[in-house]
């Protein structure tokens, strides 16, 4: 899975949100257990660019739910 910008974060609706969210933390469990298997992952900038993903995006949540209480 790609970076997703935060302008494309912010376009999608909760629904969609949650889903990528889902994705990108299985994937990253899964390249997690790559390496404690001990196998060189294809590309091991992934891992953080995908956590730098999920952040954004619970960042991004975390905004609407306060825009939303106002």
């Amino acid at each position: 899975m790609a970076i997703i910008k935060s302008k494309e974060i912010r376009e999608m609706d909760d629904k969609t949100i949650t889903t990528k969210l889902f994705e990108l933390r299985s994937e990253l469990v899964s390249l997690n257990a790559q390496v404690a298997m001990g196998t060189a992952p294809e590309n091991p900038g992934k891992i953080g660019e995908i956590k730098r993903t999920i952040a954004r995006i619970l960042t991004i949540q975390k905004q609407k739910e306060g825009e939303n209480k106002v």
